[in-house]
């Protein structure tokens, strides 16, 4: 029997050998420009676009499907552009119907749903399938609050059970290649809903040949078709039957001064998609991606951890490599399109709101004594190297609402004022509630925690009653938001487009969990604002009541606000990057991994032009 295993292992290490052989060498790899590597922090749960609702579902899922808009890749401010629509939409003058013509010719990938395999040419009727499974329960949408209300007819057919085969009044093919959306009343950002992740082309073929596996065997027309998927890498394909799109530099928002340093020039004329092969790696931790970028020969585009930032950048305002790591690789600070923030669930009578007026103070007081001892200072030099934007209120810098005279007090940590609201409440260390908090799982995440529970240790919270809970997905963390079992936590929102509206409605009540105030808050107040500013054109008028609903928010407490993060990326020097950092931006769409003889090219023609 012995002898019988020792032939049996050595066989087997021959076999080994064997297929080891007949593989591509790992250390070839980083002479390998027919794939872009790429690394996101955490895995879509689904490819499903009604299920889009992280930054890691939207990164998959503008490279699979087709949405009628995208956005300029280099443009600031942001501006939309047809993708699978032939041309902006024609809007009626009292702002309620949208005409849309669509390409015609453009196919799904081929796939088994289809008869003998082969895709089919994608329609308005499509496009009118897939909006309606927004709004059928069974899917467990995500993005229903995007037209929520808005759409004539389409919470009508919600309520008389979903029927595919029942016409929605206000959205319809008005024939094979144009699109009308009839609306309630104005939307003035309906269009840049076409452009999110949620409002991707599907076949209705492939929903009901894969059923709940969908998510994990998405079918589109996108530039890129999935060949692979796990929880730690995704591996996409060029999709054959894109159509021809070429890139435009002068279309696309190219400004020499700002873009010339990242060698963008070099897209000029690529058709669309560039990459034959895109790897996506899914990997939580900063230290892994930067092991994984720095060898050469995997991730090509990553982020510098906070542990090594004095190490690698000369300085952060701007990002200047230091020499040795200014020869391998090109960097710059990428402002998030959004904020991170901290929530209190206003539905939990213990920290919100509370039927009886007096405890309903003295919980206000509480989140006031919390929010005073909250350090978003510190927050910025531990994790964010410091370049991060704090700011009070919800409005981020850069958009329209953005107020420059709000007071900073409440950002700018306080922790005598925090022991005084405490006091005021009549809140001592026995009668103080235990604060639950939720998180996902990680390193940074627990260290987040820490650094909480000092801070309310600081103003009088004994340490026993701050509790953390841990999700082990973002998935089991998105589910206890939605059913309203989380106290207190932080969070990343990432803007769906540029207008102040998509902040402010994350505290509009009718939109409380499962929807997108995580928040519960539910101000009538506030709530009327809103209900009138939301059918507002862009003008002065509209802004003022944002900037009213902003200060509303602020006074409230229902969040600690806010920050928005400054991430130094760094990538090879053979790969094109310069990413406006829109969620919803098909990045893997632009990427390029070049060989360097086409950059002497490229320079040495410029230096003859001049």
């Amino acid at each position: 029997m012995i002898v019988k295993k020792r032939h049996t292992l050595l066989w087997a290490f021959i076999v080994l050998l064997a297929i080891v052989g007949c593989q591509k060498p790992f250390s070839n790899r980083a002479k390998d420009i027919s794939v872009f590597r790429f690394s996101e922090n955490g895995a879509p749960i689904s490819m499903d676009p009604v299920q889009g609702s992280s930054q890691y579902a939207n990164l998959m899922n503008t490279s699979i499907f087709d949405t009628l808009y995208e956005y300029k890749y280099l443009k600031k401010p942001y501006e939309l552009k047809p993708l699978l629509a032939s041309a902006m939409p024609e809007v009626s003058e009292d702002g309620i119907l949208y005409t849309i013509p669509i390409e015609k010719g453009v196919h799904f990938t081929d796939d088994p749903c289809f008869p003998d395999g082969v895709g089919r040419e994608l329609t308005a009727e499509d496009f009118v399938y897939s909006i309606k499974r927004m709004f059928d329960p069974k899917n467990q949408p995500q993005g229903a609050w995007l037209w929520q209300g808005r759409i004539k007819g389409l919470d009508e057919w919600k309520e008389a059970g979903s029927d595919y085969e029942q016409p929605v009044e206000g959205l319809r093919a008005k024939d094979r290649y144009t699109i009308e959306v009839e609306l309630t009343q104005p939307y003035p950002q309906l269009v840049y809903t076409f452009a999110m992740g949620y409002s991707g082309v599907v076949p209705r073929e492939a929903v009901e040949y894969y059923g709940k596996e969908f998510g994990i065997k998405p079918v589109g027309s996108g530039p890129y078709q999935l060949v692979k998927f796990s929880t730690k890498k995704a591996v996409l394909k060029r999709n054959p039957k894109f159509r021809e799109q070429i890139f435009d530099l002068e279309y696309e928002g190219y400004v020499p001064e700002e873009h010339d340093w990242a060698n963008v020039k070099l897209l000029q004329g690529k058709t669309m998609p560039i990459m034959e092969n895109v790897e996506v790696y899914f990997m939580r931790e900063s230290m892994t991606r930067w092991n994984s970028l720095n060898k050469g020969n995997e991730i090509q585009l990553g982020t510098i951890p906070i542990e090594l930032t004095h190490m690698v950048a000369e300085s952060l305002k701007p990002l200047v490599l230091k020499p040795e790591y200014a020869k391998k690789f090109n960097g710059m600070n990428l402002p998030d399109f959004g904020l991170v923030y901290f929530l209190f669930n206003m539905d939990d009578p213990k920290i919100g709101y509370h039927p009886d007026p007096e405890q309903n103070h003295r919980n206000f007081l509480l989140r006031k004594a919390i929010r005073a001892g909250y350090d978003w200072n510190q927050r910025n030099r531990r994790f964010y190297n410091n370049v991060g934007d704090i700011f009070p209120g919800i409005i981020p810098r850069g958009l329209d609402a953005f107020d420059e005279t709000l007071p900073m007090d409440s950002v700018t940590a306080d922790y005598e004022q925090a022991k005084a609201y405490l006091k005021e409440g009549g809140w001592t260390a026995e009668n103080l509630p235990v604060l639950d908090y939720h998180s996902g799982t990680g390193v940074i995440y627990v260290q987040f925690f820490e650094q909480f529970r000092g801070w309310m240790e600081k103003i009088g919270y004994p340490r026993e009653k701050i509790k953390l809970n841990l999700h082990a997905t973002f998935g089991d963390f998105s589910k206890a938001m939605k059913n309203k079992e989380c106290m207190v936590w932080g969070m990343g929102w990432g803007l769906d487009y540029p207008d102040s509206e998509n902040v402010l409605q994350l505290f509009y009540g009718p939109n409380k969990s499962p929807g997108s105030n995580a928040s519960n808050y539910d101000n009538p107040e506030f709530n009327e604002l809103f209900r009138k500013a939301k059918v507002m054109q862009p003008g002065p008028e509209r802004t003022e009541l944002y900037k009213k609903m902003n200060k509303m928010i602020i006074e409230d407490v229902p969040v600690l606000t806010g920050l928005t993060r400054n991430s130094p990326y760094i990538w090879h020097k053979n790969v094109v990057f310069h990413h406006s950092r829109n969620p919803h931006a098909s990045l893997l769409k632009y990427a390029y991994v070049f060989d360097e003889s086409e950059l002497e090219k490229l320079e040495q023609e410029s230096a003859g032009e001049e």
